[in-house]
């Protein structure tokens, strides 16, 4: 069992956050263990509470790290689109699909974890949780010709759960009981829709 002293304060947080999310990608929110994530960290579950300040400050953390490497994704996939503002929409709008599909545990989980109002999120959870939001917003500027992203940030936020649901139903099988197929197509031309009336 590891001790306080073998890792920095900084390097014991990185740890139990890594082994927190490898745990709750292999699990899910419903069978996730903070004593079984401490325990492949080489601690006790007392550590969580010492680091995070309790269960709920340790999946804010964990879910932070999967808005990271969602917002990582989608950069990705921005990368090596065409330049064209449709284009990079749609190439958005898939790589949203894209990675709740590879990272379906995990991604289920931010959504799945209701978060006491109580509790202050630490200013890296929130920028980790608004950098995905902020690639959003500056595409769709780019596509409308926003000058100021604020003026799109309600929009933003519309085009947002629009997508969301429709990747959630999917993701749940509740989509296919509606005898519906191609979530993914079905999003996409409901954003440029919007976009197109926006324009």
């Amino acid at each position: 069992m590891g001790r306080r002293s073998d890792h920095t304060a900084s390097e014991l947080r990185a740890l139990l956050i890594a082994r927190g999310h490898e745990l709750m990608a292999e699990r899910g929110f419903a069978k996730f263990s903070g004593r079984e994530a401490a325990r492949r960290a080489g601690y006790t579950v007392g550590t969580i509470y010492n680091v995070f300040g309790g269960l709920d400050g340790y999946l804010i953390a964990i879910n932070s790290e999967t808005f990271r490497l969602w917002s990582a994704s989608l950069e990705a996939a921005l990368a090596n689109a065409p330049s064209d503002p449709a284009s990079r929409i749609e190439a958005l709008v898939r790589a949203y699909f894209e990675f709740a599909e590879t990272n379906r545990n995990a991604w289920m989980a931010i959504y799945d974890h209701r978060i006491d109002r109580s509790i202050e999120i630490p200013p890296e959870d929130t920028l980790a949780r608004e950098a995905l939001t902020g690639i959003v917003d500056r595409e769709v500027s780019s596509a409308l010709g926003f000058s100021d992203s604020g003026e799109g940030r309600r929009l933003v936020r519309s085009l947002i759960a629009t997508v969301h649901g429709h990747c959630s139903l999917w993701l749940t099988g509740s989509y296919a009981l509606m005898q519906e197929e191609d979530p993914a197509d079905q999003a996409l031309a409901r954003v440029l829709e919007i976009l197109a009336s926006h324009a």
